[in-house]
Parts: structure tokens; C-alpha cells; sequence
């Protein structure tokens, strides 16, 4: 754990899982209002479980990356990471920390097994639409996933009850005090009879969290669309009737004495 310059070491053990955390206190001048820290967190992590290796780095705890241990190389959540995510300079030191992550699994996670209390946290789901939600228009349903101790889980999304092909990895993320949170995500376009559910199992006790998503508080884009045109064509029309009976009572002859 590195903050405002000293380095303190800090690891949890629960069963056979090994957490390694890293923070880096930036302070950031504000006008007028001296300074604020921000939180740059980069955790790794190895377990029993899946996914049994991760490694994320967050920023305020809004995930920047993941990394890809196959490819050894950082895996931007949004696109606008994508240049920052092509410095390697710390790959070789990753790599260690990876190879002593995972013989703490395996040499000294079996020596306390079932001698430290096991900690546990429910995962909660919540499912929101990236952008505004608009009938007939290409969105993105967004679960996030909270509360989530160790990070042992699995997503999957379901349409009308259906199994939905093509859901994108689920990205978990360290916040601070050694829980996590995870995204999944799922491009689609909305229609009005749409239900969709995230189903999130935590699968080192099998516990099942579901959250639902339908349609709310929304116009299809077409209906949206010939609404503004017609109320537009109908004020149109209107002032062309109003403007002409005007005219036609202003023109004509004056009467009585």
C-alpha cells in the first residue's frame, strides 16, 4: 500500500484466497478549496474459484483497466483507455506478483484453512440503460454488481426468459476496503415488451442475485419523431387559418355612421 509517498504492506487471507493492494494517494489542487486526494487502486488477486486470477486498476474507484494474463497486456474498459493501456513497463513486475500470488494458494492457503473465520458478501445487482432510453435505438444494459466478496461469480443475461448469446466479459474491480464490484454488459435495442434479467450467482456459496429491466418512462423514437412533426404541422396549420380569417375580417368595409 503506497500512500503519500511510504510504502505499507498489506494482505488479506480468507481460506485460500490472497489479496494484494496498492494505493497511491494523489493530491489534486482545487481552486479556492485546497487540496483533494483521489485514489488510484491497483489490485491483484488469485483464488479458488472463478475467475481464479485478476488483476484491476481503478481511479476513484471507476475501473480503468483489467489485464489479460494470456496476452500479458491491460484490457481498457472504455476505448478512451486504449492509449493509456499500451505502457508495459510494469509487465515483468505483474508477472512476479502474479507467481507470488499463487504460491500463497498453494503453500501457505492450506496451513489456515479452516482456521480464519471465512468473510462474505451477497452480491446486489442493478441493471440501468447506458444512454437514454429511446424505442427502435441501439443501447446498452448495463448490471453492476455490488457487494461482492470474494469476487467468485458468474452473469448471465436472460431475454423473456431465454439465455442471450453474445454478453460481453464481466469486468470486477477492487473498491476500497478489499470488496469488490463487477460490470457486465449487453448491447441491444429496446422495444417496448422487452424483459431482461441479470442473473449473478456467487459461486463459492451458489447465492443468486436477479435484477430486472423493462421498458419505463419512454417514447419510441418514430412515435417520438411523428408527434413533434404533427403538433408542428397542426401549430402550422393553425396560424395559417388564424392569419387568414384575420386578414379577411381587417379588409372588410367599415359600417355604420
Amino acid at each position: 500500500k503506497r500512500q503519500n509517498g511510504r510504502i505499507i504492506s498489506k494482505m488479506a487471507h480468507t481460506l485460500s484466497v490472497y489479496y494484494s493492494e496498492y494505493w497511491l494517494k494523489i493530491p489534486t489542487p482545487v481552486w479556492r478549496d485546497g487540496l483533494q486526494n483521489h485514489t488510484f487502486l491497483h489490485t491483484m488477486y488469485c483464488q479458488n474459484g472463478t475467475p481464479s486470477l485478476g488483476l484491476s486498476e481503478a481511479y476513484d474507484e471507476d475501473q480503468l483497466f483489467s489485464f489479460d494474463f494470456s496476452q500479458n497486456s491491460r484490457v481498457p474498459r472504455l476505448p478512451e483507455f486504449a492509449d493509456w493501456a499500451k505502457d508495459q513497463g510494469d509487465v515483468s513486475a505483474i508477472s512476479f506478483d502474479k507467481e507470488f500470488c499463487q504460491s500463497m494458494i498453494q503453500d501457505i492457503g492450506p496451513q489456515f484453512d479452516g482456521l480464519i473465520p471465512v468473510a462474505r458478501g451477497f452480491p446486489v445487482a442493478e441493471v440501468f440503460t447506458m444512454k437514454p432510453l429511446e424505442y427502435g435505438k441501439p443501447n446498452t444494459l448495463v448490471c453492476f454488481i455490488s457487494n461482492l466478496f470474494p469476487p467468485t461469480l458468474s452473469v448471465n443475461w436472460q431475454h423473456h426468459s431465454v439465455p442471450v448469446e453474445g454478453v460481453s466479459p464481466t469486468f470486477v474491480s477492487a473498491t476500497d476496503g478489499l470488496s469488490f464490484q463487477a460490470f457486465s454488459y449487453l448491447n441491444f435495442t429496446p422495444e417496448p415488451t422487452d424483459l431482461f434479467s441479470c442473473i449473478v450467482t456467487h459461486e463459492i456459496d451458489r447465492y443468486t442475485a436477479i435484477a430486472f429491466w423493462v421498458p419505463k418512462n419512454a417514447l419510441p423514437s418514430d412515435l417520438l419523431e411523428n408527434v413533434l412533426c404533427g403538433t408542428a404541422f397542426g401549430l402550422g396549420v393553425l396560424g395559417i387559418i388564424v392569419g387568414t380569417v384575420l386578414i379577411i375580417y381587417y379588409r372588410k368595409p367599415c359600417s355604420g355612421g
